[in-house]
């Protein structure tokens, strides 16, 4: 499973400490969601690297991979585009779409979030309950056509209190029933600024199992962040042609 943070110099705490935290609490991965984290596109990296598992992972960024080194578990590059309109936002994901692993786009506004869910090439579309958005049936048919995966930020759970915390959860409900109802994907995350706010996967589940949520939809949730971010590493690699289709040795007849 996966947790998607914030690092300095957005968050509170730098990308190793999170990935340094992280591999403590169990995580298979996280995803570093702060454009200005992780050193720029093709550093030193050579383009390969080993993943958790030993698998080949294609480097955007030499001190991505150098933390999945130290650290043993995977860095993924990313970045959260926050933009003032869904023209700024396009221009932002074009921009960075083939230079980062995963690309999301926050929301809060049914403009922003309308444009998310109906641009294959977003990934995630985070916060989309924040400010005046809203989340209907028509978004959660465009995320589910486009492979477009809505968050899921349980921040509220852990961090806020009162009223704050119960309008959180009740936007939370309203949108894992559309969500769920018509099948879009969907990422979870506790949406951490520092290390400190990292939670083990147990907890995470724990906690959003507590206030009503199932206990497998959350780990799928986790888990989301990392098939993404597997999909996107397969899709630029020199192999790939089109889905299902890879270029390979092949036997000639006779």
């Amino acid at each position: 499973m996966y947790e998607a943070v914030h690092a300095h110099p957005d968050g509170d705490a730098t990308a190793a400490r999170h990935a340094a935290t992280a591999a403590r609490y169990g995580y298979e991965g996280v995803v570093v969601r702060t454009r200005d984290a992780l050193d720029p596109v093709g550093g030193d990296a050579d383009g390969g690297g080993s993943g958790t598992g030993g698998d080949a992972v294609d480097d955007r960024s030499s001190e991505a991979a150098a933390l999945r080194e130290e650290y043993g578990v995977d860095v993924i590059d990313a970045v959260e585009i926050d933009a003032d309109s869904a023209t700024s936002a396009s221009g932002a994901v074009g921009n960075y779409r083939t230079e980062r692993t995963v690309v999301c786009v926050v929301g809060g506004d049914d403009g922003l979030n309308r444009f998310a869910v109906e641009e294959p090439r977003v990934d995630v579309l985070v916060r989309p309950m924040d400010g005046s958005g809203d989340f209907n049936h028509v978004l959660a048919k465009a995320a589910r056509d486009n492979g477009v995966h809505v968050e899921f930020d349980l921040g509220p759970l852990f961090r806020a209190t009162g009223g704050k915390r119960v309008r959180a959860l009740a936007d939370l409900r309203k949108l894992r029933e559309i969500v769920t109802y018509y099948d879009a994907p969907h990422v979870v995350s506790a949406n951490p600024r520092s290390h400190l706010g990292l939670r083990a996967p147990r907890e995470v589940v724990a906690a959003a199992e507590a206030v009503g949520f199932d206990a497998e939809w959350v780990e799928e949730g986790l888990r989301a962040w990392g098939e993404i971010a597997a999909r996107n590493r397969e899709r630029r690699s020199e192999a790939f042609i089109e889905p299902g289709v890879r270029l390979g040795r092949y036997e000639e007849d006779g």
